[in-house]
């Protein structure tokens, strides 16, 4: 199969130019632009206090920006309510409605997102969580949790779906389910975006990464092209060349 993102005739969805934040005197990233492709999963990868977070606070609206723009498909500035037609957030550590089961909170990302319904079982499936449906989203593990809100954000419609940490607290073989499942959705057409602090993670998920260091884009390709930009001869290689 041919990926969307590799037909250079494709625009992108979504067109991240000269975005900067700083908070008093501490600059957090500057001068960060890239592109996002319609049906890839994009990773964004960087060492800790690269400014990852703050790059997808800012890109989903949390923080507002210093400077820079998000552009469309169509070259238009995305602001406001476009930007919450375009794009959904999942931050990591978070758990919503925790009072609630998960079944209700995962009934409620459907219901109020205007979410695809005949997502939602095999969604359950894929995730293993059809055993949890019942328990509160408090009382859950860190994995369990973590499988939640996956489920939460692949339930959404938006056409580009960020996620913090995506593997974060999952062992091996759920970790390995989970990026089958992200596959999955990629494949339907649906745009990822996450963030992974694991290489080994990053390399066999992502069609594409972005690498942040400093606040700023050291570099942008598959995991090949930046090998090949580093003179490195794997993925960890070039990431500890590149920053």
């Amino acid at each position: 199969m041919v990926l969307l993102w590799q037909n250079m005739t494709t625009s992108p969805l979504l067109t991240v130019s000269g975005i900067s934040k700083a908070f008093g005197r501490l600059a957090a990233i500057e001068d960060v632009s890239f592109r996002v492709e319609p049906g890839e999963i994009l990773g964004l990868i960087g060492p800790n206090g690269a400014g990852k977070t703050t790059l997808f606070e800012c890109l989903a609206g949390v923080l507002p920006p210093t400077r820079g723009q998000l552009y469309t498909a169509a070259d238009q500035p995305l602001d406001g309510d476009a930007r919450s037609s375009l794009i959904f957030y999942v931050p990591d550590g978070i758990r919503p409605y925790p009072d609630q089961p998960l079944g209700w909170v995962l009934d409620f990302a459907v219901g109020f997102f205007g979410g695809h319904a005949d997502n939602l079982r095999r969604v359950i499936d894929s995730l293993q969580l059809a055993p949890l449906l019942k328990q509160r989203i408090g009382v859950l593990s860190k994995g369990q949790a973590k499988r939640a809100l996956l489920a939460f954000g692949l339930l959404t419609p938006q056409p580009i779906l960020m996620i913090d940490e995506p593997f974060e607290g999952l062992d091996l073989k759920q970790t390995r389910e989970a990026a089958a499942t992200l596959r999955e959705h990629a494949n339907g057409g649906r745009t990822l975006f996450l963030s992974i602090h694991q290489i080994a993670d990053a390399a066999r998920v992502c069609d594409r990464l972005v690498l942040l260091s400093g606040g700023r884009i050291r570099g942008e390709g598959t995991a090949a092209e930046l090998v090949s930009r580093s003179g490195a001869t794997d993925l960890e290689g070039a990431f500890l060349a590149l920053t």
